[in-house]
């Protein structure tokens, strides 16, 4: 008999705020160990949180933007358990009364359409981080303590690893759109916890373990495919599962039991004693709902209905806020969508992977792009050319007239100056000239390769070729 996976997904995305969730401590990654720490978010005696307005915004955000029902009345609770890295031996979070329940994320799979419903969103906050030396010595972090998290709860809908792998990658594309959260794996401010059991298809649910500590797509998939396949391989020899937190070691393949998998009542939550109801009305839900930016879904179908995209180009242009943003800038400065279009998948997607460098760290003047589209379409530059101008701006951030002009990449459009270049062409190769008058049409091509090597490449192509035909008739 088969085997059905079920998985459910927590995520948890660290909010894109400067300052953390309960005080005014900087949430930049990064820094000296314990510089950014304060009395409140280092859990010290007779402190008390004050709620950042923006930590609830941006869960409106993401609730409204996946369909949520957003709690008019939310509540924090205390979640109380001792490590290390979490000074106050509690940390606030909700369970009670999330901020945000319901919705769903769509997702498409082998061409078909699915929906993973969301069981709630809620607010919480990050607890630091352990530094483990090489004598064995641990050391303890606080900067992270406070960092604002959105945990998204997924519902048990989940049937692969490659699922899980396509609900992530569009949940990461809404988050970067709504700009809520960079979504950073590689600095922890997207990370996500799988929680499995299998079964025979049809019969009641397994037992179910949690997976941590996946820092990328490609580990979650591997981690999937290697629970299911232990749990399988224990219950076919007749053992039973054991509910447990297990830690996924990437380099080895592999995972190994943490803990025994804990239950809302193992961590006594009890409503937050300093910190109010939080009473969202109509008119802060109706002013988030009102901001809320275009999704990249929505970005798709504008780019092919409004500039007649296809939908390759526009999935590319929309795969990070970054790239979307400097083609519509282009569109707005030269009015040339699909050459705009154009550029940013091609040119500057190929200069993107040569220099290693992520679409986030993207900084052009959009103006000096668009002024090359402008000479390049008014057949001022020849392709080559325009290659050249957009990886010199690319690179040296370079101005596009005076680099057109030092170099002499202008197209020439001197009639007389083409017409002597194609006759002295056609007179060194007459072998190639008589080919082509016998019907060799490969001929051609090398003579006009000669014709544009004369004029130094900046020879209008068409010029080029209409004086060659001319000229061998």
């Amino acid at each position: 008999m088969t085997w059905e996976t079920v998985i459910g997904l927590e995520v948890h995305a660290e909010l894109s705020t400067t300052s953390k969730i309960f005080c005014g401590c900087s949430t930049a990654f990064g820094g000296e160990p314990n510089t950014r720490v304060c009395p409140v978010c280092a859990g010290m005696p007779g402190t008390l949180p004050t709620l950042n307005r923006l930590v609830p915004t941006y869960a409106m955000r993401l609730g409204l933007a996946l369909g949520c029902s957003i709690t008019k009345n939310s509540l924090f609770d205390r979640k109380n358990y001792f490590y290390p890295d979490l000074p106050k031996a509690y940390q606030v979070s909700q369970l009670y009364a999330p901020i945000c329940r319901g919705g769903c994320v769509e997702i498409e799979i082998n061409g078909q359409q699915k929906s993973i419903g969301i069981h709630q969103i809620h607010m919480e906050e990050d607890a630091g981080k352990l530094i483990h030396g090489p004598q064995g010595d641990t050391f303890m972090d606080f900067n992270r303590c406070g960092v604002p998290l959105l945990e998204i709860v997924s519902k048990p809908d989940l049937r692969s690893g490659a699922e899980a792998v396509a609900y992530l990658e569009k949940l990461r594309e809404i988050l970067l759109f709504l700009d809520i959260c960079d979504c950073k794996m590689q600095e922890g401010s997207l990370r996500a916890d799988v929680n499995l059991s299998v079964r025979r298809p049809g019969g009641p649910l397994g037992v179910r373990t949690e997976t941590k500590n996946l820092n990328s797509f490609k580990a979650i998939g591997r981690a999937i495919a290697y629970e299911r396949a232990r749990q399988i391989n224990i219950l076919e020899k007749g053992g039973v599962i054991v509910q447990e937190t297990r830690r996924w070691d990437d380099d080895k393949g592999s995972s190994s039991g943490m803990r025994s998998k804990e239950n809302a009542q193992d961590y006594r939550y009890f409503p937050e004693p300093d910190l109010l109801p939080l009473r969202i009305d109509d008119d802060w839900l109706a002013a988030v709902q009102r901001d809320l930016p275009e999704l990249a879904h929505d970005k798709r179908q504008r780019y092919a209905l409004n500039y007649g995209l296809s939908p390759q180009e526009a999935a590319v242009l929309t795969s990070h806020t970054r790239l979307a943003a400097l083609f519509e800038e282009l569109v707005a400065q030269c009015g040339e969508p699909l050459e705009s279009a154009h550029l940013v998948t091609g040119e500057i997607l190929r200069l993107l992977r040569q220099t290693n460098t992520l679409p986030e760290a993207l900084s052009l003047d959009a103006h000096k792009l668009a002024t090359l589209i402008k000479l390049f379409t008014e057949n001022k530059i020849s392709r080559a050319a325009y290659k050249e101008a957009i990886e010199a701006v690319f690179l040296h951030d370079a101005d596009p007239a005076a680099y057109i002009a030092e170099k002499g990449l202008q197209l020439q459009h001197d009639d007389e100056a083409i017409h002597r270049a194609v006759q002295a062409v056609i007179q060194d190769n007459p072998g190639a000239a008589a080919e082509y008058r016998a019907g060799k049409e490969k001929a051609f091509g090398f003579l006009m390769g000669q014709a544009m090597a004369r004029l130094h490449g900046a020879g209008d192509p068409a010029s080029v070729k209409q004086a060659l035909l001319t000229r061998l008739r």
